[in-house]
């Protein structure tokens, strides 16, 4: 039940309200600010659904934060719906950037509780009211001007902004986006290191001695074969010489008789 260093209004607005006696003041309905220095002074309850009666509570007199209560001290102002209407806010005001150009919606406010000064407001595209909407955080210092319903910016888009919850549809956006971005980046590096590749000088002859050893070898047989006459008298030139045993003479074939369809020898053989 203690109190936070930051406060989102929109937590403040949707709690019960209830003071130290035990009673239900109503749910919050409105936050009670200074546009002009950007502070939040208190909000506003509404403790019935069908009357007019609003009460007024300051910033000091919250105590305690329940997860479906706040716990105020002391007595509340009581004023009017209609007269706070009349209240100035920058809440639900339209968010124009440069040129006029509409970027959409104050939806919120991040609350420092101890002074109440605003640290940033919450800035939705579409209807905030819409469930899982995404909210960009828009600092004081960035708003040029304002006027009742309406604040004037200098940004050319939301993306300009630091975003402070995605919805799932501009986390897709994002998440692809950076898929993209990661993807070019490969493809440039590849590219210049195929092109430090294709840009390199030829090997000096220097690095002739660092060739392989087969690479070696083959260069040196092409060498032989193309400088065979520079290389000297073939040794083999100077070997002696020497006479072997006469080969035997070589009978010629036999022929048979034609006429006689035998062979002429025949009758010399000894076996017959």
């Amino acid at each position: 039940m203690g109190l936070p260093e930051q406060l989102l209004l929109s937590d403040l607005l949707r709690r019960q309200v209830r003071c130290d006696q035990g009673l239900e003041r109503g749910t919050g309905v409105l936050g009670w600010m200074h546009p002009p220095v950007h502070r939040l002074l208190g909000w506003a309850s509404r403790p019935s659904a069908f009357g007019q009666r609003r009460l007024i509570w300051r910033l000091d007199q919250l105590k305690g934060l329940g997860e479906q209560e706040v716990f105020v001290k002391g007595e509340p102002a009581e004023t009017d719906a209609a007269t706070l209407e009349r209240l100035p806010t920058l809440i639900d005001a339209a968010l124009t950037g440069a040129d006029d150009v509409p970027l959409g919606v104050v939806a919120d406010a991040a609350v420092e509780l101890r002074s109440g000064r605003i640290l940033h407001y919450l800035v939705a595209r579409t209807d905030p009211r819409l469930p899982g909407t995404s909210r960009w955080r828009l600092s004081p210092d960035r708003i040029v001007d304002q006027q009742p319903g309406r604040v004037f910016t200098a940004l050319k888009g939301l993306d300009d902004l630091p975003l402070a919850r995605a919805s799932v549809r501009q986390q897709l956006l994002r998440r692809s986006r950076r898929w993209k971005e990661q993807v070019q980046e490969v493809s440039g590096r590849v590219e210049e290191r195929l092109e430090g590749w294709l840009e390199e000088p030829p090997w000096p002859d220097s690095w002739r001695d660092e060739v392989p050893w087969p690479e070696r070898e083959r260069g040196h047989d092409r060498d032989v074969a193309g400088g065979a006459e520079q290389a000297g008298p073939d040794p083999l030139e100077d070997w002696p010489e020497e006479e072997g045993p006469a080969a035997p003479p070589v009978e010629p074939p036999r022929r048979r008789d034609r006429h006689r369809g035998r062979d002429p020898h025949e009758d010399d053989d000894p076996w017959i």
